[in-house]
């Protein structure tokens, strides 16, 4: 068979579909990675109308209230005043199912909050496990389809599915501690109530006086944690495929409300260098026993939607939305994660799909876009464009919140790798395990991977001694 070579859609070579470019190995990507632009591109546009990833999803309006208040660490405007409620709405997922997939298979739950604030919309987007399984974002694409069904069948189950996830990750180490969490009964719940919620990726948070913390956010259910085991996950995909998106509705038309406390996790930007790990790492936790958990305030949702396609369907997030005393760190998969969301919302919903009311800022939009699909807004005046006299110069720059932090970056441009421990965290989630979790955990890997093609088990197992040795022995004596 002749040897093929990887190219762009120009029929350009792609000599690196590993790694981004960057300046320096941990700082931003850059706007000419054409590799990159082209790659996320075209998968945000792959599928119409339903959303290539956390397809199925229901939602909840509420509001929030900080505990206290956070102006020693952030200027945003909604953590300022103890008590004061800023409007939300919410958005439970599935990651890799259709519309028409099941609440309870074993898959990722999205945890999406839009914050309605004063300053403009702040949407925070979260899973409901703690780690990522890429620590670059080119990878991505790459990562959907393998978790999605295969292009010649489309069929989900069988040897060719799980082959295609295995292969994915056997090939991808970073991945081992998000392998432990999905096939954990973490991966299987019934009731978005009880679900956590993690940000996964590195925020900053900047006061009024220009000085950073980068921070990690957590939502705990108050009504406590939740899972199911692999069987009955089965047996309510049969009998009762919509659980969670009912049990959600169903409690909240009873006249309850669904609460969950926001925590974060906080560190110093001068004190990145001085950690054991790289902080910036989104396959990797922060352990509490060295950075705390702060409790920050409570979520509370007590409104179902009015109609779930105008205010479920077509709500739209994007970790790009945010607010001022909020930033991005040089995480780069969350640097990965700026452009696409938008862009697959106007693809998907249309170019003004902002002016949507779920999706639509309570604080007046003032600008100088216009026209596109279905606008709805009218922009007065001959004056479509800025800087201008005729129009009185308006609408004009806001006036700056406090001092700008400076950063400063450097480094050679290339496709790099971010060095990282593969197998420290998951070996040590591993042996925390009780060993009811570790029985649960091998006998939910051995019922997947044992569906896959026998050198992609290998493989496997080799992650799987690295991780823990008893964990390795386990899945190779189920796989005989």
């Amino acid at each position: 068979m002749a040897k093929r070579y990887l190219t762009s859609n120009q029929g350009a070579p792609v000599q690196d579909d590993q790694h981004s470019l960057t300046a320096g190995v941990r700082g931003p990507i850059l706007l000419k990675d054409t590799v990159y632009l082209e790659k996320i591109s075209q998968f945000d546009h792959e599928k119409i109308p339903e959303r290539v990833f956390h397809a199925k999803g229901n939602g909840a309006f509420g509001f929030f209230v900080p505990y206290q208040s956070f102006a020693s660490l952030t200027k945003a405007g909604f953590l300022q005043v103890p008590e004061k409620a800023t409007p939300v709405f919410t958005r439970f997922s599935v990651a890799g199912g259709s519309l028409g997939s099941a609440d309870t298979v074993r898959d990722i739950r999205g945890f999406a909050v839009k914050f309605y604030t004063e300053e403009g919309n702040y949407d925070l987007i979260c899973n409901h496990v703690p780690v990522f399984p890429l620590r670059d974002p080119l990878q991505f694409p790459d990562f959907v389809h393998a978790v999605k069904p295969d292009p010649v069948t489309n069929v989900r189950g069988g040897p060719i599915a799980a082959s295609r996830l295995w292969d994915f990750v056997s090939l991808r180490p970073e991945s081992m501690n998000f392998v432990l969490y999905l096939f954990s009964d973490i991966g299987t719940v019934k009731s978005y109530r009880h679900i956590q919620g993690f940000g996964v990726n590195t925020y900053k948070w900047i006061n009024l006086r220009g000085e950073e913390v980068y921070v990690r956010y957590y939502w705990e259910p108050c009504a406590g944690v939740e899972c199911i085991d692999s069987k009955t996950a089965a047996q309510l995909a049969g009998t009762d495929p919509d659980v969670a998106g009912r049990d959600l509705h169903d409690t909240i038309a009873a006249g309850n409300s669904v609460e969950f406390e926001m925590r974060v996790q906080t560190i110093k930007v001068e004190d990145e260098d001085v950690q054991p790990f790289d902080i910036l790492d989104p396959t990797c936790i922060w352990p509490e026993s060295m950075f705390p958990l702060i409790p920050v305030g409570r979520l509370v949702l007590n409104k179902n939607p009015e109609n779930f396609f105008a205010e479920v369907e077509q709500a739209a997030f994007s970790p790009a939305a945010i607010v001022p005393g909020i930033d991005f760190s040089n995480d780069r998969v969350l640097q990965g994660r700026i452009f696409p969301y938008a862009d697959t919302q106007r693809h998907r919903i249309g170019t003004n799909y902002l002016e949507l009311p779920v999706n639509m800022s309570r604080r007046p939009v003032d600008n100088k876009m216009q026209d596109g699909p279905m606008r709805i807004q009218i922009s007065k005046g001959v004056a479509n464009y800025l800087p201008n006299t005729l129009g009185g110069g308006l609408p004009a720059e806001a006036p700056k919140k406090g001092k700008a932090p400076q950063e400063y970056v450097s480094g050679n441009i290339g496709r790099q790798a971010i060095p990282g421990d593969n197998y420290y965290q998951p070996g040590y989630r591993y042996r925390t395990m009780s060993e009811l979790e570790k029985k649960h955990l091998v006998a939910n890997i051995l019922e997947s991977l044992s569906q896959a093609y026998e050198p992609i088990q290998k493989r496997m197992l080799e992650h799987f001694m690295c991780v823990d040795p008893d964990l390795g022995n386990r899945v190779a004596q189920g796989l005989n």
